[in-house]
């Protein structure tokens, strides 16, 4: 099959230069969109067809379309970076790519070939790339690929028509106020995601999984939600929608990829980021009570989660039920810093591209 060109249908009255730069200055995340979207349409016997970059606006969905009874959906995040010479390039974007085609897969959706999804991606950009923030700080333009089953009927089955869009937020800091730690619930009874199932599918069925863990956590003073495994309900593995990293001195260890643990991009850059400055990073299990223990002794001396939105977080206060600690006396730690800026810098072209990770528009 064919793989789509985007054609252009551009909005003849887009937002007015006054009213964007004032969105700019101060854009939160996910709150404002861009003038546009792209839209591919994929169907049984076609494939991928119609792709077309119009103006943003509402879909129109019939009550009984697949999605809002079954949940056929997957999206991607992902951000585009204005560079010192006033370019932009988005971070890794082919492998968002490759774990859209695997959750797509997972939740028996369409693979999009990842040259499509690039090309969705690349034209967005081009046509609202007044709307990537100025160089400097953490500001970025984010951009959220994801597709829905758009069958109409109420058959338990997989739809045999699906939408792909691309949409756009210009993005501040996901913690507003500067890098601050977070405080974190561990949740020993309710799981985000068991073996065999959809744990490591970029999927919003397991955001909603989340979502009663993280309003207990919140009752409970805390900004997130740490999940154990399913089965054992001993082993750390990540929270709601970032992965995590502890920090033993020169040694990083993050937890080991099961099935259950999304493969995130951040993730996988600081292990590499971390072994570049010279730090010892693999994977590995982490038990909480290990957690607790460790940073009781002080052999644990930090631990940051990580993730697009994000970046990288400093966990200050941990919270599980009958104990409560604190990593780094509730303060940043200087490995979590270092290795912050570090990636920030690759992604505002500061430093290095070393490994090739930045992808030039146009």
């Amino acid at each position: 099959m064919t793989t789509p060109t985007i054609e252009l249908k551009p909005s003849a009255h887009p937002l007015a230069a006054a009213e964007r730069e004032a969105i700019l200055t101060s854009p939160g995340f996910g709150r404002s969109f861009t003038d546009h979207m792209v839209t591919i349409k994929w169907t049984e016997g076609r494939g991928w067809h119609d792709g077309q970059l119009v103006p943003y606006a509402p879909i129109p969905l019939d009550p009984a379309t697949n999605v809002l009874h079954y949940a056929q959906e997957i999206f991607e995040g992902l951000k585009a970076y204005r560079q010192p010479d006033g370019t932009v390039a988005t971070f890794r974007p082919e492998q968002n790519a490759l774990r859209f085609q695997r959750s797509a897969h997972r939740l028996g959706m369409p693979e999009l070939p990842v040259e499509t999804f690039l090309e969705a991606c690349d034209a967005l950009i081009a046509q609202d790339i007044d709307w990537v923030p100025a160089h400097g700080g953490e500001e970025s333009l984010y951009l959220r690929p994801f597709m829905i089953g758009t069958e109409v009927g109420l058959g338990v089955k997989p739809s045999n028509e699906y939408l792909f869009l691309v949409i756009a937020s210009p993005a501040g800091a996901y913690f507003p106020g500067g890098v601050k730690p977070v405080s974190i619930w561990v949740s020993e009874e309710r799981v985000r995601a068991v073996p065999g199932g959809m744990g490591d599918a970029k999927t919003g069925g397991n955001y909603a999984a989340s979502l009663l863990a993280q309003a207990e956590a919140a009752a409970r003073g805390c900004d997130q939600v740490c999940y154990l495994d399913a089965v054992e309900h001993e082993w750390v593995e990540e929270l709601g929608g970032m992965n995590l990293f502890f920090v033993y001195g020169n040694k990083i260890v993050t937890p080991t990829l099961t099935g259950s643990i999304l493969e995130g991009v951040t993730r996988d850059s600081l292990l590499a980021v971390a072994r570049d400055l010279g730090y010892e990073a693999e994977e590995g299990r982490i038990s909480l009570d290990q957690w607790q223990r460790d940073t009781e002794n002080g052999t644990l001396t930090e631990v940051f989660a990580c993730g697009t939105a994000a970046v990288i977080t400093p966990v200050g206060t941990v919270k599980r039920s009958g104990a409560e600690w604190r990593q780094s006396d509730g303060e940043p730690g200087e490995v979590t810093l270092r290795l912050r800026e570090a990636l920030l810098d690759i992604q505002r072209g500061k430093s290095e591209d070393r490994h090739g990770w930045m992808h030039r528009i146009g």
